[in-house]
């Protein structure tokens, strides 16, 4: 057996100097017996990268920009998978302020706002719930949706939140949209999911509901016993026997 040589015995403590190898130590001091070395390695990794992704460097955010932890956006709120990812999100720019100069009213700039960083979550494969926005922008949760309800309806767009891309809360309109979509304009769903901001898979499983409920209305079922069988609410299942009526 060869003994360490005289620079090994004097550099090798060392290494305890850095990030990694203190994180393992913590573990080795306060939890001996639970994690072995291989393992304190893997949890030492992982807590790096929390750490580094939640720490950017200043001259990635720029005056006016926040980082925020948003929901992946394949994955959903309190689902036992949920995944966080770091965003950075622009609260105010130097075009807001030029637009507020040049006489934008607050209620329209509230709206832009509301978009921008809904779209900015997006970009950066996460989604900000309406309870996420009111904190940053330091409103009620429904004040929130009445902002970003009335920039899709003066933009004709639908922003991605998990209302729409994950069907969280009661978003009917846009399962209208995409119904109407594919069904009356039969529009391909790979274009309607990216008209509305939808995954292909909510938007399979709207067309799925909707031909449930056509089978079980063209078999003459009334509403209630359709309500039983699909457990959908009945806004929704009067929207698309209004389509069925009218175009089917």
């Amino acid at each position: 057996m060869l003994l360490p040589s005289y620079a090994s015995k004097h550099y090798k403590s060392a290494h305890k100097r850095f990030l990694k190898p203190a994180i393992e130590n913590f573990f080795k001091t306060e939890l001996p017996k639970t994690f072995g070395p291989s393992i304190r390695s893997s949890i030492a990794d992982e807590l790096i990268k929390i750490f580094e992704a939640n720490n950017r460097d200043i001259n990635t955010i720029k005056p006016g920009q926040i980082l925020w932890n948003a929901i992946h956006k394949d994955t959903r709120a309190g689902s036992p998978g949920m995944k966080l990812v770091p965003v950075v999100l622009t609260i105010v720019n130097d075009d807001d302020i030029s637009k507020l100069e040049n006489g934008l009213k607050i209620k329209e700039h509230k709206e832009n706002v509301i978009a921008r960083i809904l779209q900015e979550a997006y970009s950066q494969n996460a989604l900000l719930s309406m309870r996420d926005a009111s904190l940053l922008l330091c409103t009620a949760d429904n004040h929130a949706s009445i902002l970003r309800k009335a920039y899709e309806q003066r933009h004709n767009v639908n922003l991605p939140h998990p209302g729409t891309l994950h069907d969280m809360g009661s978003c009917t309109t846009h399962k209208y949209q995409i119904i109407y979509k594919c069904v009356v304009e039969k529009k391909d769903p790979m274009i309607a999911a990216k008209e509305t901001n939808h995954s292909i898979k909510a938007v399979d499983r709207y067309l799925k509901d909707f031909n449930r409920v056509k089978t079980l209305y063209m078999d003459s079922k009334d509403e209630s016993y359709i309500h039983l069988v699909t457990n959908l609410s009945f806004g929704l299942i009067d929207q698309y026997i209004n389509i069925i009526n009218q175009y089917v």
